[in-house]
């Protein structure tokens, strides 16, 4: 028992819950032929991803130093994906109708490539600074996470301020983008805050601590953020395919194809210098304390 195990099981366990929504859905839905649920197909497959490549971070960075870094890298390339996958998804169901072929609503889906390419970069190189700045690389670390949520949100923050205002119609929908936003910021306030552990050094070793408690938030979050976006892939069905573009293999699965090889690309050049030197990595900036729970 150490503080990385019920780490594992809190994104492991989810991992089985997406599958099955996943499996639901494929027995509902023409995902093959019908091309207007090829967005939720790309989100889907990365919410089922990112809390299993997570899982096995904490479960095999253990192994050596240059394998808890080079696990870390796939974490942070998975999260990354999960919001190219949620931007997909906002651009083709979640924009507003008055941004409905507008020059953000066209290139929503590059930009938001973009943004998994800065993610990824700055999150794993966050990890070089982490021995000699640790508060340097956890606000970098936080930055590269915090910039492509806000980015991909900013239809649905948009939407709410209209409602605020009295602007919107109602939608079954927004209870549940709301409960995503709730958590999403539990997730964040957790991660950067290292609550409850804090204030008790040693009584949340094992249970509770910051690292869990923000895993079972991003889970959570997840799950209404994916009701959100059911209710409004279903709701706004009609209207969405007359008024805009139906989405294109190219904006959803070749996206999602195109921010994986440079993903990877970034992974494997952060990755080189550990796996080109392992014997190194006892004097190496990356290298971490013993027992030292990963955030």
């Amino acid at each position: 028992m150490t503080n990385e195990t019920v780490n594992i099981w809190t994104h492991f366990l989810p991992t089985w819950y997406f599958l099955w929504r996943f499996s639901v859905l494929c027995s509902t839905l023409n995902f093959l032929s019908e091309s207007y649920t090829w967005p939720l197909l790309v989100y889907m497959l990365l919410i089922c991803v990112y809390p299993f490549t997570s899982s096995c971070a904490h479960t095999f960075s253990t192994m050596s130093p240059e394998a808890r870094h080079i696990c870390y890298f796939f974490d942070y390339g998975a999260l990354s994906l999960y919001s190219l996958g949620c931007a997909i998804t906002y651009s083709s169901y979640v924009m507003p109708d008055c941004w409905v072929n507008s020059w953000l609503h066209q290139h929503f889906v590059p930009i938001a490539i973009c943004n998994t390419l800065f993610c990824t970069s700055l999150s794993c190189y966050s990890r070089f600074l982490e021995m000699q700045f640790p508060h340097r690389s956890k606000i970098l670390r936080t930055g590269a996470f915090v910039f492509p949520f806000i980015f991909d949100n900013i239809p649905l923050f948009y939407r709410l301020l209209l409602c605020c205002g009295g602007s919107c119609c109602h939608s079954e929908a927004l209870p549940s983008h709301c409960y995503h936003l709730l958590f999403a910021f539990l997730t964040c306030f957790l991660f950067a805050s290292h609550l409850p552990e804090r204030l008790a050094p040693g009584r949340f070793d094992y249970f509770g601590h910051s690292h869990q408690l923000f895993h079972i938030c991003a889970v959570v979050g997840t799950h209404f953020q994916m009701e959100a976006v059911l209710a409004d892939m279903t709701s706004r069905r009609a209207w969405l395919i007359a008024q805009a573009a139906v989405p294109s293999f190219l904006s959803t699965v070749g996206a999602l194809a195109l921010g994986i090889i440079l993903n990877l690309g970034i992974i494997g050049i952060f990755s080189a210098p550990l796996l080109w030197n392992p014997h190194h990595s006892a004097n190496h900036p990356l290298t971490p304390p013993t027992k030292r729970k990963e955030q």
